[in-house]
Formats: C-alpha cells, structure tokens, sequence
C-alpha cells in the first residue's frame, strides 16, 4: 500500500472559520520496536515542534526478564514521560497514563524544538525484553 505525506498540521471539519467552526486537528502516531537494554535509548521516535502528546502505548512481545519497568522520556534520561511501565508480562498494553507521570509540561507541548522520545527498561543486563512502543499526539496543538 502506498503512503502519502503531508508537511501538517492537518485539520479536518466542515466549517474553517466563524461562531459555528467545527475543525479540529488530526491525532498523529509513530510507532518503534523497543529492546531491553542497560542504558537509555532513543526509539527512532521524534516528535514535532509544539506537539501535544496525548498517550505513550507499549505492547510487550516478549516479557522484559532483568527489568519490570520502563521508563519513557524526551532526553536520555528517559524520565519525564513516564517511569514505572510495567513490562514484565507478555501480550499486555500498558499506557504510559497508568505510570507515574514525572512532568505533565511535556505531555502539554514539547517545546519548540522537534523532541527524540528515548526508554529505558534499567536492565542489569541487555536480556531478551521486546515490545512496541506508540506515542499519539496532536502535531503544533502548541500549548505552551
């Protein structure tokens, strides 16, 4: 299947401008395959300018063995996401909202720069731990 890309934001509705206006900007996402690791890594997930995040999803496919939780972050701290993912059990969806939210600001807008998004599962070794991980967003909501 083909693909098309578009430079956004995108807005969808019936009515641009005026008292009964109805757009509303489209929910984007990017998905990564994630790994167990030692040290914190990116994801190969970057997120637009002024990007309102809304969830961060991870899908464990093979259950993290060194490691019961995973943190998700902007900087290779990987903590101001989320900390304390649980990914520990296989086939189990585990929103990044259910965690400990470290700092509500970078869910409300990104900052003005595009952000990498990195994990870290703290592993003691880099054992066998796979999973999906899904951030959804709104591209340029521009909260800040």
């Amino acid at each position: 299947m083909a693909t098309t890309t578009f430079s956004g934001p995108i807005k969808a509705g019936s009515i641009r401008e005026g008292s009964s206006a109805n757009t509303g900007f489209v929910v984007m996402a990017q998905s990564a395959a994630i790994t167990q690791s030692t040290t914190a890594a990116t994801s190969g997930i970057k997120i637009p300018a002024n990007s309102q995040i809304l969830e961060a999803t991870v899908f464990v496919t093979t259950a993290f063995d060194n490691s019961a939780t995973l943190s998700i972050g902007t900087s290779s701290s990987s903590n101001e996401l989320a900390t304390a993912v649980a990914v520990s059990t296989v086939n189990t969806i585990k929103l990044a909202s259910q965690a400990t939210i470290t700092d509500a600001d970078n869910w409300k807008d990104v900052g003005s720069s595009d952000v990498d998004i990195y994990v870290d599962s703290s592993a003691t070794t880099a054992d066998a731990g796979r999973a999906i991980l899904t951030v959804t967003y709104i591209q340029n909501n521009n909260l800040a």
